[in-house]
């Protein structure tokens, strides 16, 4: 068994507000970013950016961000006096990679009643149902009505919960799905904020599917045969998706028998026939290069035939 890599503990309270500020934010990421648009009594507008978001229900359609007090000197953002104190309606508008520049311009920090539309580029495009106004660049759009506002401490980088009631959403055509509701991932470049400077961009490259496991009652690793359990060739990720199959979905022994014959499995067998020890790992390392092309049933029958001979 390898050594343990060691571990950073950290006790909140003990470092600097700002320093602790870092350690949060780099490690929980990424971070959808809400672009949001507020107005105010005397209607100037309002837009800054997020990344303390995301989505709570979908019946009611309810959205959290939370502008926190500025760990820099305590004082509030603009957006939140609009919302608690002025108009409690805004847009949250999610931006895609090609508006990242300009969404990042947004969030300096101008005086009250400058417009950040016009700062950064943008266009305003009025909304159906609330008064401030949607951003027309944005792929997609959810006009809200701010039910509460929840502060959660009133010092530096305290958060204030902004609890935002979906009423009307606009969702451009070109990045649907064909078939079925919602957006395509590989149509829709989204960003999120990590720490520091840094994003990160949603590409066809960087996409990859996990089988939900709410679709059937996997066996669990517990279950796996030790062979697979235990193997140092297998990973976490590996053994999950072994995992979540339904007992009566593992191929029988008849099943493993005939996969003897399959060209690859067969070379394999014959040409490490008086090494067991190799043998075993070659097809150990097969199971697992099948795995990862996403074929679990043959993937099952190649590790199982590389059970140790009792």
């Amino acid at each position: 068994m390898s050594t343990p890599t060691p571990f950073r503990t950290i006790t909140p309270g003990t470092l600097s507000k700002t320093d602790w500020h870092q350690w949060m934010l780099s490690a929980i990421a990424p971070r959808p970013i809400a672009f949001v648009s507020t107005i105010s009594l005397d209607g100037e507008v309002n837009l800054s950016p997020f990344s303390f978001f995301n989505v709570f229900s979908s019946n009611p359609p309810t959205l959290i961000f939370s502008p926190a007090n500025r760990v820099r000197d305590n004082t509030q953002k603009h957006t939140l006096y609009n919302v608690r104190d002025e108009v409690p309606e805004c847009v949250v508008n999610i931006c895609d990679y090609a508006l990242v520049e300009q969404m990042s311009l947004a969030s300096t920090e101008y005086e009250r009643g400058v417009n950040e539309f016009h700062k950064a580029g943008l266009t305003e495009l009025k909304s159906d149902v609330v008064r401030p106004p949607r951003v027309a660049e944005c792929p997609v759009s959810f006009e809200c009505v701010v039910e509460q506002v929840i502060p959660v401490g009133d010092s530096n980088g305290g958060g204030n919960l902004v609890i935002c009631r979906v009423v009307q959403a606009h969702y451009r055509e070109d990045i649907l799905l064909e078939n079925g509701p919602g957006v395509d991932p590989h149509k829709f470049e989204a960003v999120a904020r990590l720490g520091g400077d840094w994003y990160s961009r949603v590409t066809p490259e960087s996409l990859f599917e996990v089988p939900k496991p709410n679709r059937n009652k996997g066996i669990g690793i517990d279950q796996l045969p030790e062979h697979i359990r235990h193997s140092h060739l297998l990973t976490g990720n590996n053994l999950g998706r072994l995992a979540n199959i339904e007992a009566e979905a593992i191929p029988t022994p008849e099943a493993v028998a005939e996969f003897r014959q399959e060209p690859l499995v067969s070379y394999t067998l014959n040409k490490y026939r008086n090494n067991p020890t190799e043998q075993h790992q070659q097809l150990m390392l097969l199971g697992k290069k099948l795995l990862e092309n996403g074929q679990l049933p043959d993937a099952w029958k190649v590790l199982l035939l590389a059970a140790p001979v009792a």
